[in-house]
């Protein structure tokens, strides 16, 4: 049932080669090999999912996609739907650099961005790098960590550097944040303020299997042996950083439309009450919509998911099937809304039926 029945309903690495630029300054095209790659990379990572995981289809092109887009993941579910799992799966599909941090609330800046240590023997400070310092960070149980290791946190992921004792530190290329959170526990827990949700390009939602993929799972663990996976078995199917490298400057290279953008702004303009076709009583459930950041990485991940498509342009449905990831985050409910037991994700459905398609 629509939750707004009033509301219009319609259908520092060695980097990359460069991008060739033509002389009037636009970016050049894709080709068809360009495209081609970029599907043979994807699919070399689906089939190192399909090794240590069964189902969440949903929350495997979520991790792919964001981290084709360049951004930063935040998956929530209860304790046992295998979240670690798929995090470590997609960090170690890359050659890349990988820490796995367990927040804690005694968790402290140093300890993630790193600190200076005094040498005795050349009576100098030496600056100790922390394991913000990868490619791919696995930060477990983020909403354990207090508010100030929250914010060195989000130094890293909103400008790519960190700061230890006045020096900036800029993070290795590619850098991308991958974090867990219980929604269940509140106790020795700490809500991650607004202005860091903002930062993750996604927030995926785990469910729980179906009984038939429960009864795939535990074949394939009794197949196996071992609870875990081994991730240094599956080495012969990891992609290198410059591949990633390739996929994130392909991706920006997609062609999008006027239409499409304005459909992008649309959408995020009306979790404000705005848009082309405002929802009417949307302001009794909603205190605070998308900010602009969500208009980017609408179209950001619009992108990337015509570019593992083997398109090189954007549709609405690139827009339309990552809308609930992009922006059940950044609509914050009202307390009333809360109380009356409202979800984000209900909001975006009326949202989404209430923007025309272009």
């Amino acid at each position: 049932m629509a939750l707004f029945p009033n509301a219009p309903i319609s259908a520092p690495l060695p980097p990359v080669p460069a991008v060739p630029v033509p002389s009037d300054g636009a970016v050049a095209a894709l080709t068809a090999q360009d495209t081609q790659h970029a599907r043979q990379l994807a699919d070399r990572v689906r089939a190192r999912f399909a090794k240590t995981l069964v189902g969440q289809e949903k929350l495997r092109e979520s991790l792919i996609v964001t981290m084709v887009a360049g951004g930063h993941i935040l998956i929530e579910s209860v304790p046992g739907l295998a979240k670690t799992t798929a995090a470590q799966t997609l960090a170690t599909s890359v050659s890349g650099t990988f820490k796995r941090v367990q927040c804690t609330p005694d968790l402290m800046p140093s300890d993630l961005v790193g600190t200076q240590v005094f040498d005795f023997a050349s009576q100098k400070f030496a600056t100790q790098i922390g394991p913000i310092h990868a490619n791919f960070v696995l930060l477990d149980e983020i909403n354990r960590s207090n508010a100030k290791t929250q914010s060195a946190m989000l130094e890293a992921m909103a400008e790519g550097t960190t700061t230890i004792g006045g020096e900036r530190i800029a993070l290795p290329r590619p850098f991308m944040v991958i974090a867990t959170q219980n929604p269940i526990e509140e106790e020795g827990t700490y809500n991650l303020p607004e202005a860091q949700m903002d930062r993750f390009t996604m927030k995926a939602v785990m469910s729980y299997p179906t009984a038939a993929e429960e009864a795939s799972m535990l074949r394939l663990l009794t197949g196996r042996g071992s609870d875990t996976p081994d991730f240094n078995a599956l080495d012969q199917d990891r992609i290198s950083v410059h591949d990633v490298e390739f996929l994130r400057a392909a991706a920006r290279r997609v062609h999008v439309s006027d239409a499409i953008m304005g459909y992008a702004v649309d959408l995020a303009a009306t979790t404000r009450g705005a848009g082309t076709h405002p929802i009417q009583g949307l302001a009794a459930s909603v205190r605070l919509g998308a900010s602009p950041r969500a208009s980017i990485a609408l179209t950001r991940i619009g992108q990337a998911n015509a570019l593992l498509a083997g398109r090189d342009y954007v549709v609405p449905e690139d827009i339309k099937s990552w809308a609930h990831e992009v922006l059940r985050h950044r609509v914050i409910l009202t307390f009333e809304a809360l109380a009356d037991g409202v979800s984000s994700d209900q909001v975006i459905d009326d949202v989404v039926r209430a923007v025309p398609v272009p």
